[in-house]
């Protein structure tokens, strides 16, 4: 299938570019070093061409429909749900299965009652600086004596210092992260167990102590990461088709709202200026030259978010030049 023949709008993976991204991230952090993160393109497909091409096993999940797809597609080598769960049937069904090793977040007395109930091992969550998810350091050794007396198997410490990872000051973002994981390391030094799990891909080569980083953006990227600097490409675009033009001056193409993650703002098309994007339009003006596309072209816009702007959509359309060479389902999507 050539690009062209593509309903819009239409997830496109350019395959160099991804590429590229899975090995600049695999030298920099290869193996077990790097858990990437699922929730960033919620497919197994893409996920196992990255254990294969990466040699990445182990991955990190935001959701249980995330787990339990990995777990069926045979990529459950060493999963991690890196945020807390109240769902004790459904974790426990999912470690009950033993298709995959299950570890779950806990930061409180309900979220290890949860996790003995399924028998799941854990990592005590600490609040590095986050206002999300996470118990005070200080606490995080009470939390594990917690965990092992109600027999369970405490594998260590996560810590996300999200509020750091798009910062585009490198210099900032490296003292952040120095000081969110002091507070990682007092709590590991109480609650023992050998893993350490910290950061994301604006962040991924300034831990010289955490095992592992929890990146998953680097993989497809947007353009907020883009203004970091960091050594990957574009690899996601929105393929749009323009279906109207106005004598006023303006464009407007056939994806909008409904096809962009819009909370780090409008999607670039580059060569030309967003307007403004409502649910199923986005209307464009004119870039230095003048010119806007005629009616029936096909356009290309760069998301703001890649992770919200995948799970808007049921298929990443893998693309060499003007050839479609796969298509992926973006079968972990919703809840």
């Amino acid at each position: 299938m050539r690009i062209e023949d593509l309903p819009t709008p239409a997830l496109l993976v350019e395959a160099a570019a991804l590429d590229h991204n899975i090995d600049v991230m695999a030298a920099a952090r290869p193996g077990a070093s790097l858990r990437p993160h699922v929730k960033a393109f919620k497919s197994t497909a893409l996920a196992r061409y990255v254990a294969d091409r990466g040699g990445h096993r182990s991955f990190c999940c935001a959701t249980l429909k995330e787990m339990e797809g990995m777990a069926r597609a045979g990529l459950g080598d060493d999963l991690l749900l890196a945020n807390e769960t109240l769902d004790a049937t459904r974790l426990a069904a999912l470690v009950s299965s033993g298709a995959a090793r299950i570890t779950v977040a806990v930061d409180s007395p309900e979220t290890v009652d949860v996790a003995a109930a399924a028998h799941a091992e854990v990592l005590v969550d600490v609040d590095v600086g986050l206002p999300r998810c996470g118990c005070p350091p200080d606490q995080a050794g009470p939390l594990a004596d917690l965990a092992r007396s109600a027999g369970l198997t405490v594998r260590g410490v996560m810590g996300y210092e999200g509020h750091l990872v798009g910062n585009p000051d490198r210099a900032a973002r490296a003292d952040g992260v120095a000081g969110s994981m002091v507070l990682l390391q007092a709590a590991h030094t109480d609650v023992g167990g050998g893993l350490s799990s910290a950061g994301g891909t604006g962040t991924y080569d300034l831990h010289d102590w955490a095992d592992e980083v929890q990146a998953g953006s680097y993989l497809l990227m947007d353009t907020h990461y883009a203004q970091l600097g960091l050594p990957f490409r574009q690899a996601l675009t929105v393929l749009s088709t323009v279906v109207s033009r106005s004598p006023k001056g303006w464009a407007v193409a056939d994806a909008g709202l409904k096809s962009f993650g819009m909370d780090h703002g409008n999607p670039t098309l580059p060569g030309y200026k967003v307007f403004f994007c409502s649910d199923e339009h986005t209307t464009f003006m004119p870039g230095e030259d003048g010119s806007l596309p005629p009616v029936g072209s096909k356009v290309r816009f760069l998301p703001a978010h890649v992770d919200p702007t995948v799970a808007l959509h049921e298929w990443l359309h893998v693309v060499d030049g003007d050839q479609v060479v796969e298509s992926w389902p973006v079968d972990l999507r919703n809840w």
